[in-house]
C-alpha cells in the first residue's frame, strides 16, 4: 500500500515526478533529490502518477517501465498525449538492458532511460544538465514563436539558398507570402515563380548579378499569386561565398509594402488632383499649361484656357449646406468631362484627360488643344453654358446653376501659365459683372490702369471663400459707468503675400466686384455666433453692431439673410445693431425704410453711421426708424479745442437726446475728447482711448479688466 506523496517545501523549486511500485526506490529518489533542491512527488503505480502529473505539472518524470494498473510505457503515452505534457522530460528506469525494451520506450516517447540499480549521485546530475537544456529548449521555442510572431505582424519572411544544393530555405511568414506549400523542399525559381511576369526577367538578373558579383540586391517588385492577386513585395538578398569559392549562398527576407506602395499612389495623386472631383488641380494644372506653351512654341498654335465661375454658388451652400454644395461640384465636374470631344483636351502622359482641373471652391479651369481659331472656343464655351444650366437632381429637389466663363488665348493674351490664369479670371469676373451666365473673351481694357484692384479683386475672391478674412471687434464704453456694453464688428483681411490689408483699400473693391454681399454675410454670421458665445458667458449682456451696405439692402435679400443668422448663431435680436450709412437710407429710400421696419419689428435695433457727413436732416431722421446716430470721428478729433467741431458735436448730441436717440462717439482718442462728450451728454465713446479693434480672445480679456477709469488732466 502506498502512503501519500512526499514532497520538499520550495516554491521555486522544480518538481520531479518519482513513478515506481517499489517503496525503496520511492525512499531512495526522495533521499537523493530533495537535498539536492528538487521537489519531489512520488507515486506508486501508473494511475497515481497520472493524477499527480494533472495536480503538480513536474518539471520532470521518472518512470519505471513495470508497475501495477498502467506500465511505464502507458503512462509516457499518456504524458505525452496531455496538453502540458509534450515536452516534459521523461525518463524511464528499467532493470532490462536490451535494446527492445530501450527502443520501445522511445516509441512511446521517453526522453532518457536510466538502468537499476541507479546511481542516484549521477542520476541527480544527469537530471539537473536535462532540465537546464529543456528549458534552453523551450526558451529558443518561445524565441522562434517571437520571431515568427514579429515577422507575420511586420509581413515579413526571411529566406536563404544554398548553391550548392539549390535548396530555398524559408520560415512560415515566408511561404505565407508567396503562396509556398508547407513541409516542401524549394528551390530558388519557386520564389521567381510569384514575381508577377513584369518584373521576373529584372529580379532574375539581379540574383544572377548577386550570385556572380557578390553584390546585394534590395528592390520592390510586383507579385502574382495562384488566386489571381497581386502585390508588391519588397525584396533584400545578401549574398556570401562559403569554403569553395564556387559556392556561393544567398540570404535575405521578403516584405509585403502593397498597402504602402498604395498609400504612396494615394499621395501622389491626390497631390496633382482634387479630392472631392477627381479632377487635376492648380498643380496639374499648370503642369499641362506649361507643356501646351512649349509646343506651341516649337510649332505655332494657340492655347486657348477657359476660367469657369460657378454663379451664386455661396447661395447653394448657404441654403441647402455644403453637403449639396458638394454634390453639386460632382456634377459640374462630371458635366464638364462630357461636353468637351477628346479632341478638345490635353491629354494626360500614359492616357487619360487631366486639362479640366478644379482650382478650388467653385473655380474650374480647362485647357482646349487642336483649336485653331476663336470660334471653336466660343463653341465650347457656349456647350458648357448649356450643360452646366440644365436643371440637376440633388436631394430629392431640382436646381438649376449657371456659370460665368472668362476665356484667355496664348500666345496672344499672355505667353506663360500665370499671365494667362490671372487674364482668364480676369475676364470671368467681367463676365459676371455682366449679370452671369455668359462668357467674356479677355481684352486689354479689362487690364485696369491699376492692375493692383484687379489682382486685389481676385485675391479678395478666393479670400471670402477661403478663410483668410476675420473679424475683429471695437468696444463701445458706457460713458456714464466706463463699462463696455457692447462692440463693432469689423472686417480685417490677412493675404498670405501682402500681409494685413486695409479695409480702405479692400471694401470699395468689393462693392464693385459685388463680393460685398457674400463679405457682409460672412461679418454678421461671424459676429452673431461670437456675440451669442460671450452672452453665454459674460456676466453682463453685450450688444454687437454690424454695418450693412447698400448692396445689401438693393439685393431685397437682406432680411432673410439676417433672420437666418440669428437663427444659425441662437443670438437673441436685441443683442443685435444694425448699422447703415446716411447715404444708403437716402439713395435706397423705400427699400430701406421696408426692409429697416421689418428687421425692427423683430427686435433688433438700428444705427445711422458717419452722421453729419451727408444729409444731417431732422426730416428724414423722424421718418427713418433709427435708434442710434453715431458722430462721425471728423467731428471729434477737433475736440473740446475747435469751435466747429465742439459746435457741431454738441449740436447732434441735442438733437439726438430731443428725438430720444442713444448717441456714440467714433474715434475718441484722449481723455479731454472724452471728458467732453461726456459732460454734454454723450452716450456712449468708441475709440483707440479704450482700444483699437482686436480679436476675440483680446476683446474677452478686456471685459474682465474692469471699467475705463479716466485720468486728471
Amino acid at each position: 500500500m502506498t502512503g501519500p506523496p512526499a514532497m520538499s517545501e520550495g516554491v521555486g523549486e522544480p518538481c520531479i515526478l518519482v513513478a515506481d511500485d517499489d517503496p525503496r526506490i520511492r525512499d531512495l529518489a526522495r533521499r537523493a533529490l530533495a537535498p539536492a533542491g528538487f521537489r519531489v512527488a512520488l507515486a506508486g503505480d501508473g494511475h497515481e502518477a497520472l493524477r499527480l502529473f494533472e495536480a503538480e505539472s513536474p518539471s520532470l518524470v521518472l518512470l519505471d517501465v513495470q508497475m501495477p494498473g498502467a506500465d511505464g510505457y502507458a503512462v509516457c503515452r499518456a504524458i505525452r498525449s496531455h496538453p502540458s505534457g509534450a515536452r516534459t522530460p521523461v525518463v524511464m528506469f528499467t532493470s532490462l538492458e536490451d535494446v527492445a525494451s530501450i527502443q520501445k520506450a522511445f516509441d512511446f516517447g521517453a526522453t532518457d532511460f536510466v538502468t537499476k540499480p541507479v546511481s542516484w549521485k549521477v542520476l541527480t546530475e544527469r537530471l539537473r544538465y536535462m532540465l537546464r537544456a529543456g528549458e534552453l529548449v523551450d526558451e529558443l521555442s518561445q524565441a522562434r514563436r517571437r520571431l515568427a510572431e514579429a515577422q507575420r505582424t511586420a509581413q515579413l519572411g526571411d529566406w536563404a539558398w544554398d548553391a550548392s544544393t539549390g535548396v530555398l530555405e524559408g520560415s512560415a511568414e515566408f511561404r505565407r507570402l508567396l503562396h509556398l506549400p508547407e513541409g516542401v523542399a524549394l528551390h530558388l525559381g519557386d520564389l521567381l515563380s510569384r514575381v508577377h511576369p513584369l518584373d521576373r526577367g529584372v529580379i532574375r538578373a539581379g540574383l544572377d548579378r548577386a550570385i556572380r558579383e557578390l553584390a546585394p540586391l534590395e528592390c520592390d517588385h510586383l507579385v502574382q499569386l495562384p488566386d489571381g492577386r497581386e502585390g508588391v513585395l519588397h525584396l533584400k538578398a545578401l549574398p556570401a561565398r562559403l569554403g569553395d569559392a564556387r559556392k556561393a549562398t544567398l540570404a535575405g527576407v521578403v516584405q509585403d509594402v502593397t498597402s504602402r506602395h498604395r498609400a504612396e499612389e494615394d499621395v501622389r495623386f491626390y497631390a496633382f488632383h482634387d479630392d472631392l472631383t477627381g479632377l487635376g488641380n492648380r498643380r496639374l494644372f499648370r503642369e499641362h499649361v506649361d507643356a501646351a506653351l512649349a509646343t506651341t512654341r516649337r510649332h505655332g498654335g494657340i492655347v486657348p484656357l477657359l476660367f469657369v465661375d460657378l454663379d451664386r454658388f455661396k447661395r447653394v451652400n448657404d441654403t441647402l449646406g455644403h453637403a449639396v454644395g458638394d454634390q453639386l461640384l460632382k456634377q459640374v465636374a462630371a458635366r464638364l468631362g462630357k461636353c468637351l470631344r477628346e479632341t478638345d483636351v490635353v491629354s494626360r502622359p500614359g492616357g487619360g484627360h487631366a486639362s479640366i482641373s478644379r482650382l478650388g471652391g467653385d473655380e474650374f479651369m480647362l485647357l482646349l488643344r487642336e483649336v485653331d481659331d476663336a470660334h471653336s472656343v466660343d463653341r465650347v464655351a457656349r456647350r458648357i453654358l448649356d450643360v452646366i444650366s440644365a436643371p440637376m437632381r440633388l436631394e430629392d429637389q431640382e436646381l438649376c446653376v449657371a456659370a460665368s466663363i472668362g476665356v484667355a488665348v496664348a500666345p496672344h493674351d499672355g505667353s506663360d501659365a500665370d499671365s494667362l490664369l490671372h487674364r482668364a479670371a480676369a475676364a470671368a469676373q467681367a463676365a459676371k459683372r455682366r449679370g452671369g451666365g455668359t462668357w467674356q473673351v479677355f481684352e486689354p481694357s479689362l487690364d485696369f490702369s491699376d492692375r493692383h484692384s484687379l489682382e486685389l479683386e481676385t485675391d479678395l475672391r478666393r479670400a471670402v471663400k477661403g478663410g483668410d478674412l476675420h473679424v475683429h471687434y471695437q468696444p463701445r464704453v458706457d460713458l456714464a459707468t466706463g463699462v463696455p456694453i457692447g462692440c463693432e464688428a469689423l472686417v480685417r483681411w490677412t493675404h498670405p503675400r501682402l500681409g494685413n490689408v486695409s479695409p480702405v483699400r479692400f471694401v470699395p473693391v468689393a462693392e464693385q466686384s459685388g463680393l460685398i454681399l457674400p463679405l457682409g454675410e460672412f461679418v454678421l454670421r461671424t459676429a452673431c455666433e461670437q456675440a451669442k458665445r460671450w452672452n453665454g458667458s459674460e456676466s453682463a449682456p453685450l450688444h454687437i453692431s454690424v454695418n450693412l451696405s447698400a448692396q445689401q439692402f438693393q439685393s431685397r435679400r437682406l432680411v432673410d439673410t439676417v433672420v437666418r443668422a440669428l437663427k444659425d448663431s441662437g443670438l437673441s435680436p436685441a443683442f443685435l445693431e444694425l448699422e447703415l450709412t446716411e447715404s444708403t437710407l437716402m439713395e435706397y429710400e423705400a427699400v430701406t425704410i421696408e426692409a429697416l421696419r421689418e428687421l425692427k419689428d423683430l427686435g433688433m435695433t438700428v444705427a445711422l453711421d458717419d452722421f453729419g457727413t451727408g444729409y444731417s436732416s431732422l426730416s428724414y431722421l423722424k421718418r427713418f426708424p433709427v435708434d442710434v446716430v453715431k458722430i462721425d470721428r471728423s467731428f471729434v478729433q477737433g475736440l473740446p479745442e475747435d469751435s466747429d467741431d465742439s459746435a457741431i458735436a454738441a449740436t447732434i448730441i441735442s438733437m439726438a437726446k430731443t428725438l430720444n436717440l442713444r448717441v456714440v462717439a467714433e474715434g475718441v482718442e484722449t481723455e479731454a475728447q472724452r471728458a467732453f462728450l461726456s459732460e454734454r451728454g454723450c452716450d456712449e465713446m468708441q475709440g483707440f482711448l479704450y482700444s483699437p479693434p482686436v480679436d476675440s480672445a483680446t476683446f474677452s480679456e478686456l471685459l474682465h479688466k474692469g471699467p475705463y477709469e479716466p485720468t486728471l488732466i
